[in-house]
């Protein structure tokens, strides 16, 4: 696919990025694993230039993945979203700390007229339970619909409210943030965000919140959704199951092993005492072998995650899974969930970010809004995600354990993918996939993450 509002395709002039590309195609290549031919595309951006971009697999059964492929992005497309407010708060036609409901009046209903932006955007609104409005799977495809009922939706506390300091409005938060954009740029949502975000960025062809019905057949499907399927291609993702979980193969394992960050993952297992605990024999004093589950406990405890908390976020009360893959919901805006977008956008977002609101001379975000929306807003447990999230106005922190990453800021995917912005370093990064696998089973964007700092910051590629 070619993306005709974005000059995707970079000349590696420079040595250095040469070698980061062709060692980020490696890494990318190796973590395929066995889920071929499923595949995923990874783009990094520093300083305002695209330093390297790779890709591997097959997007759907005819189109190879590339880093202007379209993917769903789940969550990583809040992100997005937050970038939009932010623009919106730089040109004055929102304030964190103005009440939504003096935006949107209706939004007042069941003692909400206090609730600013900054409440919704950090996680302290309590709006984070899907399960306490009546809403079925065809009625969460109807935006005007959602907008009414999440107006009038009460506040939800989470159940041992006292242990946390945040509950992650998994799926409310976009039709609370959709709205007020709506309100105040008396433009639909997909228009705003075209207008105020993606058309400034040259990328106004590659990021939607509700895919055109002619780019629906460019979206990248799961691997079992396609792979020796002739379907037509308007019915694939009808077929709903829960995300594949297996055991390592001894290759996969092997290929942990020689990934940059293995070192520090074993260091790190070694220092959590609770980790070292669950593993059995010998290993548990020479810690050698590293699987899917224990370097993945190092950047999410499953150990602390409220299930019921989870559940009341990301699962409608009727109980009726949502298949995000197919093609009505594709088409539909599910502004917390179903964020389409390519790498190169998601990257050029995040480059526009790392250097401060800044891109090819032009001020999308100025300096005051930039300095608050980077400001951690809480620090502690989350009741919904199992880690401390560190929520900035619509980001979280970096999820890195091997490099310096206290400027970083970014947003995952429940699938695992993930963009981020590095200011300190001006430096972004995006990876989307169709891997079939969550955040909490996969271990890809952290291999990835560590590894360009690893590859950057040790100088691994200097002469």
């Amino acid at each position: 696919m070619s993306d005709n509002n974005n000059k995707t395709n970079q000349n590696f002039d420079d040595q250095t990025d040469s070698e980061l590309q062709q060692h980020l195609q490696r890494i990318l290549t190796d973590l395929q694993l066995d889920d071929a031919p499923a595949g995923g595309a990874v783009v990094v951006y520093q300083d305002g230039k695209c330093i390297a971009q790779a890709s591997i697999g097959l997007a759907r059964a005819n189109l190879s993945w590339s880093p202007d492929t379209l993917s769903l992005n789940f969550s990583t497309g809040k992100g997005v979203l937050a970038t939009l407010v932010h623009v919106l708060v730089a040109q004055q036609l929102l304030a964190y700390d103005e009440p939504i409901a003096s935006y949107w009046p209706a939004f007042a209903a069941q003692h909400k007229g206090d609730i600013t932006l900054r409440h919704v955007m950090s996680h302290q609104a309590n709006l984070f339970s899907i399960q306490s409005i009546d809403a079925d799977s065809e009625e969460l495809l109807d935006w005007q619909l959602m907008l009414s009922k999440v107006a009038a939706m009460s506040v939800t506390a989470p159940e041992d409210a006292e242990l946390y300091d945040s509950a992650y409005s998994a799926l409310v938060y976009g039709w609370v943030l959709g709205g007020v954009i709506e309100a105040v740029t008396e433009l639909s949502l997909a228009e705003a965000l075209r207008h105020y975000l993606t058309e400034p960025l040259g990328i106004a062809d590659s990021c939607y919140f509700g895919v055109p019905a002619s780019k629906v057949d460019q979206v990248a499907m799961l691997a079992k959704n396609f792979a020796g399927s002739n379907e037509d291609s308007s019915q694939l993702g009808n077929r709903r199951h829960k995300p594949t979980i297996k055991a390592d193969s001894a290759e996969t394992l092997k290929t942990y092993a020689n990934l940059p960050s293995y070192g520090c993952w074993q260091q790190h297992t070694l220092a959590n005492k609770k980790t070292a605990n669950t593993i059995q024999g010998d290993e548990q004093n020479n810690l050698t072998i590293l699987d899917t589950a224990h370097i993945n406990g190092l950047y999410f405890n499953t150990s602390k995650l409220n299930l019921r908390n989870y559940k009341a976020a990301l699962i409608p009360a009727n109980k009726q899974p949502i298949d995000y893959y197919q093609r009505e919901t594709l088409q539909a805006a599910i502004p917390a969930a179903n964020g389409v977008a390519s790498a190169q956008a998601l990257a050029i977002i995040y480059a526009m970010l790392a250097n401060g609101g800044q891109w090819q001379g032009r001020t999308l975000i100025d300096s005051a809004t930039f300095e608050a929306l980077a400001k951690p807003q809480v620090t502690g447990l989350d009741a919904v995600m199992p880690s401390n999230m560190d929520w900035r106005l619509g980001y979280h922190r970096l999820l890195s354990i091997c490099a310096d990453t206290q400027a970083s800021f970014g947003h995952i995917g429940y699938n695992g993918s993930v963009a981020w912005c590095d200011p300190a370093r001006q430096l972004s990064f995006a990876f989307i996939h169709n891997f079939d696998t969550t955040m909490l089973n996969d271990v890809r964007q952290f291999a990835l993450t560590e590894a360009v700092f690893d590859l950057l910051d040790n100088k691994i590629l200097a002469p």
